[in-house]
């Protein structure tokens, strides 16, 4: 009999005949574990193999994918009661890995499964936006989110992360800034922006640290915009010298409220959500995570 609880592992059906995840998944349960495996096969599934884990009496559920999986798995865990809320592992298995790399979970299946079954547990944050999703990383506007929601498929798969910055060199002529006004406590702000990022975490886009200061048990959101005053010299300048630029604007907020004269477009860990208004906060301790000792994330 394993000393471990019962856990239910969620795969993203992408990568559902992985070797190595196999590999470990049967590795775990010659121990003696109980692991419960189930493959998503469309957006709702994860919510609702979420919700059969009371019934399984599970301790830990493991997201196993992208950043896309690990915000379904982690938004479904928060709506549930405190009591009855498993904690959260994940298994990277995603294109980019932003939160999972960010917070040096291993990207090797067998090192991360046992990490997300015996790691210690921590409370997190989260954001939620328009009190109806959420997001676990990052959400981000403008010109670098219609990067990563255009970016090919198979330019993904062959490059991984690398694969949205190569995309975002070759759409330099399309450099569009979004009009908006930003306010939270102590806080306003109005004019074009290239770039939005609403950091939980730190990094979206396959590595671009977009919210280098932000931590995910704060109790805030780093809020970062570039500024399309300077276009294409400011987006050169952010992303290859790392040092302080004018047309950045930074803020560490509870909460925030964004307005557009139109509709924008703001990426939730990479699934988009549309709109012209958006109201974003957080939640500290919201659920609690499996992380390794060095995480960067942890204040």
């Amino acid at each position: 009999m394993s000393q471990y609880a019962p856990t239910l592992l969620i795969i993203n059906g992408k990568s559902a005949g992985n070797e190595d995840v196999r590999a470990a998944v049967k590795m775990l349960r010659e121990e003696g574990l109980i692991l419960h495996v189930r493959v998503t096969w469309e957006q709702g599934d994860a919510a609702r193999y979420v919700a059969e884990a009371s019934q399984l009496q599970v301790k830990t559920v493991v997201a196993g994918g992208g950043d896309g999986t690990i915000n379904e798995v982690a938004a479904a865990l928060a709506q549930l009661p405190a009591g009855q809320r498993p904690t959260l592992g994940i298994l990277p298995l995603g294109t980019a890995n932003d939160f999972a790399t960010a917070c040096s979970i291993p990207l090797q299946p067998e090192l991360a499964l046992q990490l997300a079954i015996k790691g210690r547990a921590v409370p997190i944050d989260l954001a939620k936006v328009n009190d109806e999703r959420y997001f676990i990383n990052m959400a981000t506007g403008g010109f670098g989110t219609r990067i990563t929601t255009e970016t090919p498929e198979k330019l993904k798969a062959a490059l991984g992360g690398v694969s949205y910055f190569i995309h975002g060199l070759l759409r330099l002529d399309a450099l569009k800034a979004d009009s908006c006004e930003i306010r939270g406590p102590d806080f306003h702000w109005a004019g074009e922006a290239l770039v939005i990022g609403i950091g939980n975490g730190k990094q979206a886009g396959g590595g671009q640290q977009l919210c280098p200061s932000a931590l995910i048990n704060d109790g805030v959101l780093q809020v970062r915009l570039l500024t399309a005053e300077e276009l294409l010299p400011a987006l050169v300048s952010i992303l290859f010298s790392g040092e302080e630029n004018n047309n950045v604007v930074e803020a560490s907020l509870p909460w925030l409220e964004i307005t557009a004269p139109h509709e924008i477009t703001f990426n939730l860990d990479g699934e988009p959500l549309k709109g012209k208004s958006f109201r974003i906060e957080v939640l500290p301790n919201a659920i609690e995570c499996r992380l390794p000792p060095n995480c960067d994330l942890l204040g």
